[in-house]
């Protein structure tokens, strides 16, 4: 009884984490999803739902903190920023939209 519980639960183990990584979306799948959730959401139809998609699908996204940071702490190397006045651009930076 007991090995054919444990067996079960090893043959169930690997298909638990096969559910798992299928449903996993890649970005460009969530950005599909998001922009198909707005079309829907305009009521858009046709040719200007395709319009709407393709500007929708090729707009850029926005720069993560990490990737703001990064950019804002080159421009200011680049600069030769120090202290207060390297302090007060990254701020400024940072908060720019």
């Amino acid at each position: 009884m007991h090995k054919t519980l444990l067996l079960a639960a090893c043959l169930a183990l690997p298909l638990t984490g096969f559910a798992a990584e299928e449903k996993k979306l890649t970005p460009q799948q969530e950005k599909m999803a998001t922009c198909n959730k707005e079309a829907s959401a305009k009521n858009l139809k046709g040719e200007d739902r395709d319009k709407f998609m393709s500007t929708c699908l090729s707009a850029k996204a926005a720069p993560t903190q990490q990737e703001k940071m990064t950019a804002c702490n080159k421009e200011a190397s680049a600069k030769a920023l120090k202290g207060d006045e390297r302090k007060s651009f990254m701020s400024k930076c940072l908060s720019a939209g």
